[in-house]
């Protein structure tokens, strides 16, 4: 009987190389590898050929996806290869770490060792690190590539040798002690079971306390912590029920994570150095200027040749046995990229990190929820990948309909694989996405399961959910509380946040889920008293109105509230706009746009102008008040002159007795800053008004000027660049009576014009009569 402990190191392709041939060399009839046991049973699935790298083994525990760990598998990880070799062998595989269901259920603050990718952190010895600076060496990495990594073969007994001499003196704390107690009752149970030739495939920093100390002749076990200290120590360990699957994995996640507590930084350069044994830097090269050439950055072979010769010289003067990734990136900086380091980025995302992302077969074991979306991904057509990729969605074709519809239920129940963008159509028939596909995915869709089996009907079960004060899947969703309020309204959440859950509700196609929200809905607002709130509430419900109508979707009962919600906003409003301070009238000036641009969209669906006359003429009444905030008053005025509700002639007093000298000047600025927040141009065309603001300005005391140029400054800075060059035209034009830049002094000839006003009236369908 023999056991052979092999060190690696986790994620190494030269490791994992050698790790090949070792196996191959000794035949063993059991292999052994680092990894919860929960997974010995998905170790079969290696053999199907739809479980391609990169992957990874996930623990969790059902219902708590807080607790859940990741176990990555790239084609070059020693561990991948050695699954691989045994079901390829025909021989059994067995995970020997300490159980997910212990390590899951361990409130531990600082495990040692490597581990699983739980965002824990790892040991607090780098035993690399202690090697490389033993050897000279200031980057851990570096050393590592010149002493293994380049190397034909991997020298496991002198790295036992060597973690030896590391661990020399130091002491495990209790989580490591307990991982490598269990790794060695692991061993002797497959000692017990009857296999002869046993292989421990294990991070190399474990090897000294699983091998034992190297004495010729001594059987496996010597010097090793006897059977009875391993007991004690892995008795009454916490427990939870775990399960387990492979997941896909990218190569991103693989350099953002530190795979078993081994950071891999650049996992697109481990799996060329693991693919190509043969020539690794000129193939590198190669495939890098074919990367620029797709970009249309002019490389040639000549560029690659040269490339190659700098790299070897780099690795030369830095005596190097092989070329490193540092200087081949340098090489291609110089050399392909002549110094740019843009296309170094693109080398560095597209190659040094990769692109690559797994892939698990169907037979893997999933939650329904899993398996349904992945036949959704297949039937529409979305591929999941690791790179972001855009998607410009026609929601007059069925299948971007479908499309919409699916991303927008996978976001109510916290998948976020795909966000949206703005649109680059001003039609509200367009939508645009960005679909990344990430790892973490797959356990919130394994905590979206308990909702439902399928991807409706687990959204639509969320939303009832939400509209209850559930908590909400993610930053765009409504803020809430659970438990439900007087009325049957649910008491935590929003007026506001309900219309926006009506509006995702819409946009997802959920009609099972609609009526339970527009009750929830009616019931908050028919209790909720502050005229903000319903200002808040409103524009969501009108957009939620239009995009009902644009995707076919009945909203039956939207009409109705959303006309309840402006009657009440309208009565309300008069008392709202007084007494408010600076903030108060800033905030309420947010709503009332809000509302007005939603009224607009309004009268644009119905066909009719009855919602925006309410509107208006509630509007009119306000701004009569004596005791409105300068902000609010001003606003209200350049509503009302662009509606058509009040014309230059009576804009002009108003604005005169805003700034007059009975009011603070701070008054008068904020009066100007919302008259001119919906744009400068009015000062262009509008000569008298102009001269007003001009006035006024020019007649402030230094200290008062002094005091409103912040508020002066705030208002001009959010104009455009051209319509402040066209102001400050029109004022020096008032100064010094010249025609501003760019006006004809000749008088308009009206025979000229009235061709080109018949041209126009006929493009627009109309006569000169109408």
């Amino acid at each position: 009987m023999s056991v052979s402990v092999l060190g690696v190191r986790h994620h190494g392709p030269g490791s994992a190389r050698s790790l090949r041939d070792e196996l191959e060399r000794l035949k063993p009839d059991i292999v052994l590898i680092e990894g919860p046991p929960e997974a010995d049973g998905l170790v079969e699935l290696a053999k199907d050929p739809g479980l391609e790298p990169p992957v990874a083994l996930l623990a969790h525990v059902p219902g708590e996806p807080s607790k859940a760990a990741f176990w990555p598998f790239a084609v070059f990880s020693p561990e991948w290869q050695a699954i691989r070799h045994a079901v390829e062998a025909g021989i059994p595989v067995r995970f020997c770490d300490l159980p997910a269901a212990h390590s899951l259920a361990a409130e531990r603050e600082e495990p040692a060792g490597p581990g699983p990718d739980s965002g824990m952190p790892a040991v607090r010895t780098d035993p690399i690190g202690t090697l490389a600076r033993a050897a000279g060496y200031d980057d851990p990495e570096r050393w590592w590539e010149d002493v293994v990594e380049h190397r034909g073969d991997t020298p496991f007994q002198v790295i036992a040798e060597a973690m030896a001499a590391v661990r020399e003196g130091h002491v495990a704390d209790a989580y490591e002690a307990r991982r490598e107690a269990f790794m060695r009752r692991t061993i002797r149970r497959a000692v017990k079971d009857g296999f002869e030739r046993i292989a421990v495939v294990c991070g190399a920093w474990h090897v000294p306390a699983l091998a034992g100390p190297s004495r010729e002749g001594a059987a496996w076990g010597a010097g090793l912590p006897t059977v009875k200290a391993d007991d004690a120590l892995l008795r009454g360990l916490p427990k939870v029920k775990a399960e387990t699957t492979w997941v896909p994995w990218t190569y991103g996640r693989l350099a953002a994570w530190s795979g078993y507590g081994a950071g891999v930084t650049s996992p697109g350069w481990y799996h060329h150095l693991f693919a190509s044994a043969d020539r690794p830097v000129e193939r590198w090269l190669t495939a890098a200027a074919g990367v620029l050439r797709e970009e249309d950055l002019p490389v040639s072979s000549a560029h690659v040749i040269e490339a190659v010769r700098l790299t070897q010289s780099l690795a030369v003067l830095r005596g190097r046995p092989l070329a490193g990734l540092a200087e081949v990136t340098e090489a291609a900086r110089a050399v392909l990229c002549e110094g740019d380091d843009l296309p170094v980025e693109l080398i560095q995302r597209r190659m040094v990190v990769g692109e690559r992302l797994g892939h698990v077969p169907d037979a893997t074991p999933m939650v329904p929820l899993q398996r349904h979306l992945r036949e959704e991904q297949r039937r529409l057509k979305l591929k999941p990948e690791a790179l972001d990729r855009e998607h410009d969605l026609d929601l007059r074709k069925p299948l971007d309909l479908e499309r919409s519809r699916l991303l927008h239920r996978l976001r109510l129940l916290g998948v976020e694989w795909g966000t949206p963008q703005e649109s680059r159509s001003k039609g509200t028939f367009r939508e645009s996405w960005t679909l990344a596909w990430r790892p973490e995915f797959d356990i919130e869709l394994i905590e979206a399961s308990a909702w439902g089996t399928t991807v409706p009907a687990a959204a639509g079960a969320r939303v009832r959910d939400l509209a209850d004060g559930g908590r909400p899947p993610g930053p765009a969703a409504p803020q809430g509380a659970a438990g439900p309020g007087p009325g049957g309204a649910p008491a935590g959440v929003s007026l506001a946040g309900l219309t926006g859950l009506v509006e995702r509700c819409l946009l997802a196609d959920l009609p099972d889920a609609l009526p339970y929200v527009l009750d929830a809905l009616s019931a908050r607002a028919a209790l909720d008293s502050d005229v903000t709130h319903l200002m808040a509430a409103l524009p969501a419900m009108v957009r939620a109105q239009r995009y009902g109508d644009v995707r076919g979707t009945p909203a039956t009962g939207l009409a109705a509230i959303v006309d309840a919600l402006l009657t009440r906003v309208c009565v309300g409003l008069g008392g709202a706009v007084t007494g408010l301070d600076d903030d108060a009238a800033r905030d309420l000036l947010r709503h009332i746009d809000g509302v007005h641009a939603a009224v607009a969209l309004l009268d644009a669906a119905s066909g009719t102008e009855a919602p925006q006359a309410r509107w208006l003429a509630t509007l009119r009444g306000a701004s009569g008040r004596s005791d409105l905030h300068g902000l609010i008053e001003g606003r209200l005025t350049r509503i009302l002159l662009d509606a058509g509700d009040l014309d230059a002639d009576q804009v002009g007093p108003r604005m005169s007795r805003a700034m007059s000298a009975g009011h603070p000047p701070a008054r008068a600025a904020a009066w100007i800053e919302g008259f001119l927040s919906g744009g400068g141009l009015l000062l262009v065309h509008d000569a008298r008004l102009l001269a007003l603001i001009d006035g006024w300005l020019t007649g402030l005391a230094p200290e008062t000027f002094v005091d409103v140029l912040p508020l002066l400054r705030r208002t001009f800075g959010a104009f455009a660049a051209p319509e402040r060059r066209s102001i400050g035209s029109r004022v020096r034009s008032l100064m010094t009576g010249a025609v501003p830049d760019g006006e004809d002094v000749a008088e308009l000839d009206e025979e000229r014009a009235a061709a080109a006003v018949r041209t126009v009236l006929m493009i627009l369908g109309k006569t000169e009569a109408e």
